[in-house]
């Protein structure tokens, strides 16, 4: 039987491509929307076109809405039995200085990147019982920075939640985290967008979403790896080169 993964934010970009990698690795994959429910579509017909022996679906869920974070894992399994992998990749990223920032930005920040996720992650212990999370961090949690101040602090905390999570859920459940740094422009970028940031990090270049890929590889290789984080980040997070 196929193992299966619920990809948070699947639709798009990064988790598009996770999700696309999993399927090619055997996994069966819920891939969970919010407002992107043509792409979640297309994309279910993409895989169950390429891999038909496999299981595809879409789940949506507003994940800063609290019913609707409580309610999707049990859903899911109510409708199809416990899973294997929660991947907790859906996030929010918007600037905004400490001083600059409202409520309301501090609340989506956190809502999303790290509520969500809290919950999602309770109840796969309870619901599903044993398998892997992996949770997207940011390869900035290693600094201050505070230009995205409710962004990194919501990751921070992410990456805090990883280590709690695998102490308590250990051995049934494996919990990890990944943060990734300079991967994909945004939509109204071009790759020069990439190019220019990158030339501030050690490996000089934009990684793409294949380092994030193999480090899932790595993780759900790794039966004794728990309560780690990869940054696979092209070193960003030892500072600037100096030269």
């Amino acid at each position: 039987m196929n193992p299966t993964a619920l990809i948070t934010g699947a639709s798009k970009r990064i988790g598009k491509a996770i999700s696309e990698h999993l399927a090619a690795n055997g996994w069966n994959v819920i891939i969970h929307f919010n407002r992107s429910a043509e792409e979640a579509i297309e994309l279910v017909q993409e895989l169950g076109d390429n891999y038909p022996t496999q299981l595809f679906s879409s789940v949506t869920a507003n994940l800063s809405n609290n019913h609707e974070v409580e309610s999707l894992i049990p859903n899911i399994v109510a409708k199809s039995g416990p899973f294997d992998l929660l991947v907790n990749n859906a996030s929010v990223f918007d600037k905004s200085y400490l001083r600059e920032t409202s409520e309301r930005l501090y609340d989506s920040q956190m809502n999303v990147n790290l509520k969500a996720p809290f919950f999602l992650t309770r109840d796969f212990s309870v619901y599903c019982k044993k398998g892997n999370i992996i949770n997207f961090v940011d390869t900035r949690i290693t600094g201050n920075t505070s230009n995205f101040a409710a962004y990194t602090l919501s990751k921070k905390a992410l990456w805090e939640l990883t280590k709690m999570a695998a102490l308590e859920f250990a051995p049934e459940i494996r919990v990890n985290a990944i943060a990734p740094g300079v991967t994909l422009a945004p939509a109204d970028e071009d790759e020069n967008y990439l190019q220019n940031l990158a030339k501030s990090i050690p490996m000089k270049q934009p990684g793409g979403v294949d380092p994030i890929l193999k480090s899932i590889d790595f993780i759900l290789e790794n039966n004794h790896l728990t309560g780690q984080l990869l940054f696979a980040d092209g070193g960003e997070n030892l500072g600037k080169n100096i030269e």
